[in-house]
Order: structure tokens, then sequence, then C-alpha cells
């Protein structure tokens, strides 16, 4: 099993990101498909859901507006556009597979906004 996210980097606020995850080694149609975000010293935050076949998303407050969260099944990825950027959205981004029983997590990418 193999959870590649990518996309992240340094970005004025205000800008854009696109994060992706890359999955393998599992059936992905049958995994709900989460972002999260942590701080150092802090919790992991989700951020960004999605459910099987992308029917059900949910996005954390803080992101509304501003994140969307989508999927290719055929691809195996799940992708976050992050717009509108600001400070507090700094920090690593994870992407977690939930179902089947089981959950997996990414390594992380480092998104950090700064002027």
């Amino acid at each position: 099993v193999h959870l590649a996210e990518s996309g992240g980097g340094l970005v004025q606020p205000g800008g854009s990101l696109r994060l992706s995850c890359a999955a393998s080694g599992f059936t992905f149609s049958n995994y709900a498909m989460n972002w999260f975000r942590q701080v150092p010293g802090k919790a992991r935050v989700l951020v960004a859901a999605i459910g099987r076949g992308g029917d059900n998303q949910l996005l954390s407050d803080s992101v509304k507006g501003r994140f969307t969260i989508s999927r290719d099944d055929a691809k195996n990825t799940v992708d976050l556009q992050m717009n509108s950027l600001n400070f507090e959205d700094t920090g690593v981004y994870y992407c977690q597979a939930v179902g089947e029983g089981r959950n997996y997590w990414g390594q992380g990418t480092q998104v950090t906004v700064s002027s």
C-alpha cells in the first residue's frame, strides 16, 4: 500500500496550490479519502474529505469557499485545490485512505504560505 502526496511548496498569501495524492496497493474506489493538515506540536486536523464515488464531501469551516476536493477513481488519485491561501494554511498536508476496516497514510507534503 502506498499513498504519495505531491504539489506542496512555498506560496505567497492569496496564491494557489494543487495537492495530489496517488494511491496504489488497495482498491481505491472502496475507500473514502481525507486530507489533514498538521503544524509542529499539534495534532493533525481534518481539512477535507470525500466519500466513495465522490458523492459526499466535507470541508472544514476554515477552508470552505477556498478549497475543493476531488477524486479520480480511474487514476487512483485525490486532489486538493487550494485557493486564496493564507498564513494559517501552512503545515504538512497528509492524505488518508479509510475503508474496509483499514486506514492508510501518506508521508505528507509541506505547504508554506509566506510573504
